[in-house]
């Protein structure tokens, strides 16, 4: 007779090895049916596939490139494939030159090199651009002067646009005593997808200095009426003020917020202009809106070199850079607001510091066409910021 519990320890064993892969490993299984509801499906559903590199491995975006590994190799023979500087795509990267890599690890060039193209086994011709920045008038021109003379081609033999598109991902800096999870939870994006995205190992080891993409998410945050909670958010949540009404004043008065008529330029904005809870941290105009998931803040034209203000009090969480040296800063003001501000050459704050509405945080890059984003996150979602301005 077979006791109960040395059935159960066989039906565990069995479990256990049904969910091996055929090298051993415990493969993820999945749990949509357990727990009354909880679902992973969509953890990694949402985002984007990371987009193919052409046959150097390079990845073109306007804002920045990078390379992706193939398994073993290193830094030196990638610099030397790209006729680039070992010891400065080493540095960039904060890695040993010549330290073996894992397969589709990302490594980040501190410079531009030639745009993939079909010549390197590209799709398209240039940078990853969003479809909607693509100049009809340079597509127009190819189709014209891809025709033959004097006959338009049949309607199925239409010359396509050989410019490829796409989200352009933030990207990140590690910093000291971060994890991937802890930067998973910064971004909103699922682990496992941060992890593909970055060919990351199983044990998701990051270092000091890596350059780490963050992948666009691929859907809008759910409802807070949706049934089935977002994975690892756990019970639904009552809708959070952003989702009707911007969050109240710091203020006993119980006057409704005056809505100023849309203007094209924001103008200078002071501290005591607004009875809103944030204010405009640039003065400049508003080139792009809140439109996720290729746009998840407001982004600004602005003047050279134009100081960044706190958008309200609060404390200065994290500052990071991006490849190409754009700097940001994630400011939290309490009552599960923060502010993230995108597109500085100059910071005059740290990491800890307690800042004012109006304070002055840095300075925008210097050159006419410089553009400043700013971000508000309820809890971990991007909302949009036009919900908290004036």
């Amino acid at each position: 007779m077979i006791r109960p519990g040395r059935l159960l320890l066989a039906g565990t064993a069995l479990i256990t090895l049904a969910a091996c892969d055929a090298d051993g490993n415990l493969a993820d299984l999945d749990l949509r049916d357990l727990g009354g509801g909880f679902d992973t499906s969509q953890s990694v559903a949402e985002l984007p596939d990371r987009p193919r590199p052409d046959n150097r491995g390079v990845i073109s975006y306007p804002g920045y490139q990078v390379v992706v590994a193939r398994q073993g190799e290193t830094v030196r023979q990638i610099a030397g494939r790209l006729e680039v500087s070992a010891q400065e795509l080493a540095r960039y990267n904060a890695i040993d030159p010549d330290t073996p890599l894992r397969r589709d690890e990302i490594v980040a060039l501190p410079g531009r090199v030639a745009e993939p193209s079909p010549a390197t086994g590209a799709a398209g011709t240039g940078p990853i651009r969003p479809p909607s920045e693509v100049d009809l008038t340079t597509l127009a021109s190819e189709a014209i002067d891809r025709a033959e003379p004097q006959q338009a081609p049949p309607a199925s033999e239409a010359p396509q646009s050989s410019a490829p598109t796409g989200v352009e991902p933030l990207r990140h800096q590690v910093e000291r005593g971060e994890t991937v999870y802890s930067i998973a939870r910064l971004y909103d994006v699922p682990v496992r997808g941060l992890a593909e995205w970055n060919g990351l190992g199983a044990d998701l080891m990051i270092r000091e200095g890596q350059q780490l993409l963050i992948p666009a998410s691929g859907t809008a945050p759910p409802s807070p009426t949706d049934e089935v909670t977002e994975p690892g958010r756990g019970t639904q949540t009552p809708t959070p003020p952003s989702a009707a009404r911007p969050l109240p004043a710091d203020s006993t008065g119980t006057g409704a917020r005056n809505e100023a008529p849309p203007s094209p330029d924001i103008g200078d904005q002071s501290p005591a202009a607004t009875d809103a809870p944030l204010i405009y941290p640039v003065s400049g105009s508003i080139i792009r809106d809140y439109n996720p998931p290729q746009n998840r803040g407001i982004v600004f034209s602005t003047g050279s070199a134009a100081p960044v203000r706190a958008a309200a009090d609060g404390t200065v969480r994290l500052i990071s850079e991006e490849v190409n040296g754009t700097k940001f800063i994630l400011v939290n003001h309490g009552n599960n607001i923060s502010t993230v501000y995108i597109g500085m050459a100059d910071i005059s704050v740290s990491k800890g510091d307690s800042v004012s509405q109006g304070e002055t945080l840095g300075l925008t890059a210097e050159g006419e066409n410089s553009t400043f984003q700013l971000q508000v996150a309820d809890g971990t979602d991007r909302v949009d910021p036009a919900d908290y301005l004036p």
